[in-house]
């Protein structure tokens, strides 16, 4: 009799286990594209977001902008965007200035925040930033903090 009881308990104790699945974490992905990356002087240049989580495409991101600036240069231009279609965010711009420019997507969805940075050029490129920007962006976010 004791021995089927405890059967009996591995059995259960075995299917209880199978029984669970453990969802795997998902991550908030994004694919940053610039198109042309080297571009010209007053001709568009488009910037795009393809947003997704896991497999699915993000349609309803919370918030997502573009932040844009000159190599060594304070003034950061940051425009949000809306939703394209297929989870794609997007915006076309036109420089006036020749240079090493850079650009944040600054995507948040599904409690998540990710910023892929590009780096692009119109006309004829300039000198670079020290560490691609990254001191200046992080300046910026400790300014917000503010």
């Amino acid at each position: 009799m004791i021995k089927k009881i405890m059967l009996l308990c591995t059995a259960l104790i075995l299917l209880a286990g199978c029984g669970k699945e453990e969802e795997i974490p998902k991550m908030l992905n994004v694919e940053l594209t610039v198109d042309p990356v080297q571009g010209a002087i007053n001709e568009p240049v488009k910037f795009q977001a393809k947003v997704t989580y896991g497999d699915e495409e993000v349609t309803d991101a919370d918030d997502v902008s573009f932040e844009i600036w000159l190599a060594n240069s304070d003034d950061h231009d940051k425009t949000a965007v809306k939703h394209k279609g297929k989870g794609i965010y997007e915006l076309e711009k036109t420089f006036d200035k020749e240079g090493t420019y850079y650009v944040y997507a600054h995507v948040t969805a599904r409690n998540m925040h990710n910023m892929p940075k590009k780096e692009f050029v119109i006309g004829k490129p300039s000198q670079p930033e020290e560490n691609g920007g990254k001191k200046e962006m992080d300046e910026m976010n400790d300014e917000e903090k503010k």
